[in-house]
């Protein structure tokens, strides 16, 4: 049966604390120390891997924590079209899905990176990227694609399956939903099985069955997508 991704806004702000980091404990923890008061390094750091390995996840929650801490960063996605020029306030550059960037884009990103490790004043800022691909198969400008891969790479890897049973089992423990293996099993065979997608999913259900005053089952999941 066809898989369906659905495309429903976000339930929560992603954070840190929210990622489960399952076989990627080594980059969260390498994030945390990067997003510390004092604990940076202008070394830059690049993630890759699959869609639903938690790249994009990690860039916004990195983007969170540092605006928390009260500074400026620079963002810049495949979606921005009109990129502003550096700004020497930021403390960081963080720029996602690299290997979806057009010329102009790329053009942006060697730029910043450039003045981001290359400051006029001050102490170089931080560069956190995010692809699909590892640096070398990146089709990219060669000098971007040169400076992507000279800091930290890091490799995300998809939670597997008792994973996502975990995670969504946990995030249903603390709506205060009870979610049965069997419905579980429903939503991991008949929808996207990204985690950010499925986490999504067990929000919408949340509100609809908050709405119909119904419990979390099969004809409530067939219900809801029978009302989109």
């Amino acid at each position: 049966m066809k898989q369906l991704a659905l495309d429903i806004g976000l339930a929560s702000t992603p954070t840190l604390d929210n990622f489960f980091a399952g076989p990627n404990a080594a980059a969260l923890s390498h994030l945390r120390l990067w997003t510390a008061t004092g604990s940076r390094s202008p070394v830059p750091t690049y993630l890759w891997g699959e869609s639903g390995s938690g790249k994009t996840h990690l860039l916004h929650a990195v983007h969170h924590a540092l605006l928390e801490l009260g500074t400026q960063v620079g963002w810049l996605d495949a979606h921005s079209m009109d990129p502003p020029e550096f700004n020497d306030g930021w403390v960081a550059v963080l720029m996602d899905d690299v290997h979806l960037y057009n010329a102009e884009q790329q053009h942006t990103a060697f730029n910043w990176f450039v003045n981001a490790l290359t400051p006029r004043c001050g102490t170089p800022r931080w560069v956190l990227a995010a692809g699909a691909l590892p640096p070398a198969d990146l089709k990219l400008r060669d000098d971007l694609r040169s400076r992507l891969g000279w800091g930290h790479i890091e490799a995300l890897q998809v939670l597997g399956e008792p994973e996502r049973r975990a995670v969504l089992q946990q995030e249903a423990d603390v709506r205060g939903l009870f979610l049965s293996d069997e419905v579980m099993s429903y939503m991991l065979k008949r929808f996207s099985r990204d985690l950010g997608s499925l986490m999504q999913l067990l929000d919408h259900l949340d509100h609809y069955a908050l709405q119909t005053q119904r419990g979390l089952t099969i004809p409530l999941v067939r219900a809801m997508l029978e009302n989109e």
